[in-house]
């Protein structure tokens, strides 16, 4: 599909739909037939923010492509598991001490590599009888430290609705932790309010895991939304998918994870990509990211490196795949590789 690049302005609206991308100049009249029919299996949703970007990296992540039209055996409606593990409606619990709370369905992007990419937009907010099924599945469980909240995407729902969810949540004495996994600081930066901020100052720490690819994302907008989050004392992380054509090489990768630094963001989880229907062309082989993350390195400290993972398909959890960097040999040394790729003997007790 050919792609234009119109001038930059400000549109005051989500784009949700093959017209809109068209009139915008976000795709080509002629793509107009392939938009559809990708369309009619995965939804179209680009916010302002982001459609007001020119870069590939940031728009192979929104705009519909003719490759996702082709679904390989391989690939999964719940490449996670999501479905296997779910107690009651709107809950995964698929680990012993946490949980993932399903908030809502939509977001305000619909990003073309997401492993819930199927059911996004199909529903709100999740409804108050089963909001009460999960507080007292959780009551039931007093082994579940920490409660997820993702989707779709939680804070597209109100601050009030917010602010009611989190302190019924905080009722129960062992919920010690709420964590929010969103894309809204950085597609949506207007949503993070005064309201919003306050409704995050509860009892349980709360924790924000910021979605990004790109560091064309992390706009003078997505700045002030961040440094409203951290002013009011919420500790902020990453997570960050590796995708082919947007940000799998060291360069790209670096000059995001040094944006989130400055933006007093810690980089926490790089996503090898999950196995979601019509989503091969973003996918490379482990080696490669593996190589990648290797490379970082060498040129990132500590603070800046996330760890590379792997989600196993159909619910076993997350496992770090990065690269390795000891092996062991047959006197009981070890041999370790330093970041430039050089070799040394070393031998413990």
């Amino acid at each position: 599909m050919s792609r234009l690049d119109p001038p930059i302005r400000a549109r005051r609206r989500a784009l949700t739909g093959p017209d809109d991308l068209i009139r915008e100049g976000l795709a080509a009249p002629e793509d107009r037939d392939v938009l559809e029919r990708v369309a009619e299996g995965f939804r179209i949703r680009v916010s302002p923010a982001m459609a007001a970007l020119p870069g590939q990296g940031v728009r192979a992540q929104f705009l519909p492509q003719a490759a996702e039209l082709e679904v390989r055996p391989e690939e999964l409606a719940d490449p996670i598991g999501d479905d296997a593990h779910r107690p009651v409606r709107g809950l995964t619990h698929r680990y012993p001490d946490r949980v993932i709370l399903h908030a809502t369905q939509t977001c305000e992007v619909y990003c073309r590599f997401c492993f819930r990419r199927e059911a996004v937009g199909e529903a709100g907010a999740l409804a108050e009888a089963e909001f009460v099924q999960v507080l007292d599945y959780l009551r039931d469980h007093p082994q579940v430290w920490e409660v997820i909240l993702t989707g779709g995407d939680p804070m597209v729902l109100s601050a009030r609705r917010l602010k009611d969810m989190l302190d019924r949540l905080a009722e129960i004495p062992s919920v010690q932790v709420i964590r929010f996994h969103t894309r809204v600081p950085v597609v949506a930066p207007e949503k993070i309010t005064p309201a919003l901020v306050a409704a995050l100052d509860i009892r349980p720490a709360v924790w924000v895991v910021v979605h990004t690819n790109h560091a064309d994302e992390i706009t003078p907008g997505a700045e002030a939304a961040l440094s409203r989050l951290v002013r009011a004392g919420v500790p902020l992380l990453s997570q960050t998918v590796l995708l082919k054509g947007v940000n799998a090489d060291p360069d790209t990768l670096e000059a995001l994870f040094r944006a989130l630094i400055r933006n007093r963001v810690k980089p926490y989880y790089l996503h090898h990509p999950d196995l979601a229907k019509g989503t091969a062309h973003f996918r490379l082989p482990i080696a490669e990211g593996q190589r990648i993350m290797a490379a970082l390195r060498g040129r990132l400290s500590g603070t800046a490196l996330p760890t590379y993972i792997l989600d196993i398909p159909g619910g076993y959890g997350k496992v770090p795949i990065g690269p390795g960097h000891l092996e062991p040999q047959e006197d009981g040394s070890w041999t370790v590789t330093d970041p430039q790729g050089r070799r040394h003997s070393y031998r413990d007790l």
